[in-house]
């Protein structure tokens, strides 16, 4: 698996990973859409974010995830997604892993992430140290969101 550099978040790509992320979560929650605001390339485009692809060996992109800045000291993470052949891979952890990187070399001193109830998302993002905070708006007001926060 080899990770594509940065990569525009409305590459081609890019938009098929996140395209498929939302339509699994929609199923995965009976309905719910995203209520966070709209994402657009400019947001993962340094010096406020990045967005990056894995590849297979065959060169398919199985894995994404970008960062977003949230505040002046605080990147948030966003998209982050395995296609279902390629989970259980240790690519999720992987992806995370360079995003912590990037963030920190963007200057970000930590992450904040939301993501919903799904046992392998929380488990992945508490075990790579994440700690729960209190959700933010508009996340506050949705009993699903789960919001956490790591120092870089």
């Amino acid at each position: 698996m080899n990770v594509s550099g940065p990569e525009p978040f409305d590459s081609p790509d890019a938009v098929a990973l996140t395209t498929a992320q939302q339509a699994e979560l929609h199923e995965s929650y009976a309905g719910e859409i995203d209520i966070g605001p709209k994402r657009d390339a400019s947001m993962f485009v340094e010096p406020d974010g990045v967005f990056i692809v894995v590849r297979d060996d065959d060169g398919k992109a199985v894995a994404c995830g970008g960062v977003a800045r949230y505040d002046e000291t605080r990147g948030e993470l966003k998209r982050m997604y395995v296609v279902p052949d390629a989970r259980g891979r240790g690519l999720g952890r992987r992806v995370l892993e360079e995003l912590e990187e990037h963030a920190a070399r963007l200057g970000y001193r930590s992450l904040v992430l939301e993501t919903g109830t799904r046992p392998e998302a929380l488990g992945l993002y508490t075990s790579a140290g994440y700690e729960p905070i209190p959700c933010w708006p508009p996340y506050n007001a949705r009993e699903l969101s789960r919001c956490f926060e790591k120092q870089l």
